[in-house]
């Protein structure tokens, strides 16, 4: 069985197509880059918060790769972790963050629902 892609690479191309979908209650986007320490050491946690909320979706932006896209969202300092509700910034978190203070951010937008 091949494992599902918990937390999807997107292009600047794909994201707001993404964003903007309606049908998922929250996207959370995580703008990171390959040669980044502290991205490397959050992607584990996004992960498992995926795994744990099938109902959001959770995508990832090469910054290297997506320059335009980080300077639209005025992403500065990565990982940065931004919360698009129906296509638009609700919250972002910046930084290396523990995992239970992110699950703890999602858990309280999916209860606003």
């Amino acid at each position: 069985m091949i494992k599902k892609e918990l937390v999807t690479e997107l292009t600047e191309s794909e994201f707001l197509r993404v964003i903007d979908d309606r049908k998922v209650p929250l996207v959370i986007v995580d703008f990171f880059a390959e040669w980044c320490m502290p991205c490397m050491m959050m992607s584990p946690i996004l992960e498992s918060i995926a795994e744990k909320n099938p109902k959001i979706k959770f995508v990832r932006i090469n910054v290297d790769d997506a320059q335009e896209l980080a300077n639209k969202y005025e992403v500065s300092s990565i990982p940065c972790i931004i919360f698009f509700k129906e296509g638009k910034e609700v919250d972002r978190v910046t930084g290396l963050v523990p995992e239970d203070v992110l699950r703890e951010k999602v858990e309280d937008y999916l209860r606003l629902e």
